[in-house]
Formats: C-alpha cells, sequence, structure tokens
C-alpha cells in the first residue's frame, strides 16, 4: 500500500485574505492546491466544472437557436400553433442523459473519496490531534508529547520518501470545521466524535485555512496557520517546543503575577504549578507569530491589550480581563514576553 500511497504523490505534479502579518502574505486558494488531498478535490472539481460548462453550451445554444429561428416574424398567425404531444425519442434523450451525467460524476466522486479517506499512510507519518475549541486551535504532537496552540506545524512530505501528517479531529465543546483550502477539505470536528484527515504539503511555506463551521461570535476569527517545514527545521521546533519554558529571574515579579491570578487556572506553562486547561499552552508563547488565534501580531503592545482588555481584539472572547493594575499587568506581560 505504501508503494500505492507514494505513486499517487509523484503523479500529481478565500476569497479573501486571512493572514494578519505585515510584509507578504499567503493567499489561500482552492485553485492553487499545494497538498495531496487538495490536488485530488482541485482535479475533481476541474472535471465538474468542464461537464457543467459543456450542459450549460449546448442548453443555452439550443435556447438561442429556438429563439433565433422560431422568433415571430411579422405577417405570422398570432394563434397558437399546433401542439405536439408525445416523442418517445425526446423523452428518452432527456431521462437517459442526466442519468448517465449523474452516474458519471458520481464514480468520480466516489473515487477521489475512497483515494482520500482510505489511503493507507506510511508509518512515518507525523500523528497531530486537533482540538478545536471556542475561539481558538490546540495542537498535540502525542508522538513527542507535548502541546500547542493556533499554528500547527508539520513536516514537507517529498514525494521520493513520502512523509503526510494525520490529523485526527476533535472538538471540545460545539461543531468546528478544519479547512485550510490549500492542503485539503474541510472535514468537522463534533463533540463525542473522532474524525480524522491527512495532508502532504508538497512545498514548505505557510498556510492559512479558517473554522468553516460557524462555533459563535467569534467565529470568524478563528483562524488556522499552518507552517510547512523541511524536515530539519521541523525537528528542530519540536526539540525547542519538548524543552520547558526557560526561566528568566528578571521576569520572576511577572511569574508571579501569572501564578497567583487566574491565568494558572486556564493556562499551562510547563515548569511551573500552572496546568490549566481550558486556554492555550503558553510554554513557547513567543514562538507563535500571532496570538488569539491569528487576530493579532504577537507584539508586547497587542499582549499588553489582550491582557487587560481581550474584547478590544476580540469580541466575544471567552477570555476575561485580568483586571490588573499597570505595576503587575506590564510586570506579566514581560514574564511572557520570555516564553519562548
Amino acid at each position: 500500500m505504501r508503494s500505492v500511497f507514494q505513486g499517487r504523490l509523484q503523479r500529481l505534479p478565500y476569497i479573501a485574505t486571512l493572514s494578519v502579518f505585515t510584509g507578504p502574505s499567503p493567499t489561500p486558494s482552492l485553485l492553487n492546491p499545494a497538498s495531496t488531498p487538495a490536488q485530488d478535490v482541485y482535479h475533481l472539481s476541474l472535471f465538474v466544472m468542464a461537464i457543467c460548462g459543456a450542459i450549460f453550451v449546448v442548453v443555452f445554444s439550443l435556447i438561442v437557436y429556438a429563439a433565433i429561428k422560431f422568433r415571430r416574424k411579422p405577417g405570422d398567425d398570432t394563434r397558437e400553433p399546433p401542439q405536439i404531444y408525445g416523442s418517445n425519442q425526446v423523452e428518452l434523450a432527456w431521462t437517459v442523459i442526466p442519468i448517465l451525467i449523474v452516474v458519471v460524476l458520481f464514480l468520480a466522486a466516489a473515487r477521489v473519496i475512497h483515494a482520500v479517506e482510505d489511503a493507507q499512510l506510511p508509518q512515518n507519518a507525523t500523528e497531530v490531534t486537533v482540538i478545536g475549541h471556542q475561539f481558538w486551535w490546540e495542537f498535540r504532537y502525542p508522538g513527542y508529547g507535548f502541546v500547542t496552540a493556533n499554528e500547527l506545524h508539520v513536516p514537507v512530505s517529498d514525494s521520493s520518501h513520502p512523509s503526510p501528517t494525520h490529523l485526527t479531529l476533535l472538538s471540545a465543546d460545539v461543531d468546528h470545521s478544519f479547512w485550510v483550502p490549500q492542503l485539503a477539505g474541510k472535514t468537522d470536528l463534533i463533540p463525542n466524535r473522532k474524525n480524522e484527515m491527512w495532508i502532504a504539503p508538497h512545498d514548505v511555506g505557510h498556510y492559512v485555512g479558517q473554522c468553516a463551521q460557524y462555533c459563535g461570535v467569534e467565529h470568524a476569527k478563528m483562524l488556522i496557520n499552518v507552517y510547512v517545514d523541511t524536515p530539519q527545521e521541523f525537528q528542530r521546533w519540536v526539540q525547542e517546543q519538548e524543552a520547558p519554558a526557560v526561566m528568566s529571574e528578571q521576569a520572576a515579579a511577572g511569574r508571579k503575577v501569572f501564578e497567583t491570578n487566574a491565568c494558572m487556572n486556564c493556562h499551562t506553562i510547563r515548569g511551573t504549578s500552572a496546568n490549566g486547561k481550558f486556554g492555550p499552552d503558553l510554554t513557547h508563547l513567543m514562538s507563535r507569530a500571532t496570538i488569539a488565534s491569528g487576530a493579532a501580531p504577537n507584539t508586547e503592545a497587542n499582549l499588553l491589550q489582550w491582557v487587560e482588555d481581550p474584547d478590544a481584539i476580540k469580541p466575544g472572547s471567552l477570555m476575561p480581563a485580568m483586571q490588573l493594575d499597570d505595576q503587575d499587568l506590564h510586570a506579566l506581560v514581560k514574564y511572557l514576553m520570555t516564553l519562548h
């Protein structure tokens, strides 16, 4: 089965910009696939569009022909012409042809669904558990034993040595949907149900997606950032994520603020007493380019505003304002800035 999977890789040669980064931003598009499942869906869509286009051309041509040939001319009898009822040939044609078209489309779609859903992944596939929350993403790497949030890192898949990523999709609250159009079709995350999908990115880079199932007031700001790394870059990132948070003596006051307020009830920082599960793991917060699931760049100014008043960045966020005085607020943010 591995050779079949490898052969499929070798065979394959939003609407809106969702990124919040300054500088060049990725432009997700269904028409620019960068992963095996996305290419299968793309080729299927081209086939369906070709058939639909042919139907449109035939029907529209017949309408134009009938409108021109049988238009009323000066001197024509205005009475309704004789009506002809019953034509076995015509009725057979408009019954059989649509059935054949539907059968062809069904078989083409079934082939792609089977190829994607029943693909046997190689043993070196990277395993990631994706958990959807209101309104952020949790990414667990069971093979490495660490948890991160909102920014998914995966290795690039070389066509000669396929290394896909298998995603197990779970929900912590309501229905969500994981959709990065350049990497794969969307798959729902449903409470009390395990869904699965896989991606095999062909090129390194940054790919942007979105929760595609309305999940509450901040659904539109529940972005997905996927970073496809070279194998060496991915292993380096994994080693950094596996390490505990580096504690700075200069930020000790901020750590005390973190551990004596409600922060530690919701968040985890490995190496500290904070082990909350309701909010994102902050162990390596500053390794992420954004905060609030892509709602704002990860800068000191934005962190200050996020901690002081989350609704200013993400109205409807479930994170409460911490009600800290200026001294504690700046000490806490200084501490968070050390979490690389």
